[in-house]
């Protein structure tokens, strides 16, 4: 079923995305001072990072995320696919490495638990991201869309949505992008408050987080 969302649901999950990241950016300011130091103490350099994701029909935009890899990552992922044929296949398949020697000490912890992404909420208060939403992806995953990358680009990226609490890398590549669909042809307000509720868990027990 391809359901359309209404001005009124658009309205009304925007009027929900500021609310909810005003409300957690307040609460959330001493955290994210303490895990800022952290990040620079355990690893000098910037604190954020800001990569080139794609949003709204297909508008690239900086997300923003604690810094979570060491300042040299770039070279040193190029440097792994070039000599590790398994990596090389795995980076190939998912965009992602279970081993990621890239990673600096505390940036595991920020993954697993989330809170490299709490950065997001300011994305969400400029409009280039939402509250709940299909993750964030890159120009070279959109051969991976295909034809549903159209379904993809229709809504904002989020902070949280189906994949993430579906499961998150513990999910083909291929069922992401049928939940990614499935979402963007069933957007309300509804679904969002779902999602968000279906969060909470998936958070704590940090189901497919690496």
């Amino acid at each position: 079923m391809d359901r359309r969302a209404s001005r009124f649901d658009l309205m009304a999950v925007r009027l929900l995305d500021i609310g909810v990241a005003c409300c957690a950016l307040i609460f959330l300011a001493p955290l994210m001072i303490v895990v800022a130091c952290l990040v620079y103490v355990v690893d000098p350099g910037p604190v954020l990072f800001a990569h080139r994701r794609l949003g709204r029909n297909g508008r690239s935009f900086p997300c923003l995320k604690f810094r979570s890899m060491v300042t040299d990552a770039e070279a040193r992922l190029q440097k792994l696919l070039a000599t590790d044929a398994d990596a090389r296949a795995e980076w190939a398949r998912d965009y992602k490495l279970r081993r990621d020697p890239r990673i600096t000490p505390i940036g595991n912890f920020l993954r697993k638990s989330s809170i490299d992404e709490l950065p997001q909420l300011i994305n969400v208060l400029r409009g280039e991201m939402s509250i709940v939403g299909p993750r964030p992806i890159v120009e070279g995953e959109i051969e991976r869309y295909g034809r549903y990358f159209i379904d993809y680009s229709r809504v904002k990226p989020g902070i949280t949505g189906l994949w993430q609490v579906s499961g998150r890398n513990n999910v083909s590549y291929r069922r992401r992008v049928a939940l990614d669909v499935s979402y963007a042809r069933n957007k309300c307000l509804g679904l969002d408050l779902r999602i968000l509720v279906m969060t909470v868990p998936a958070v704590f027990l940090a189901r497919g987080s690496f």
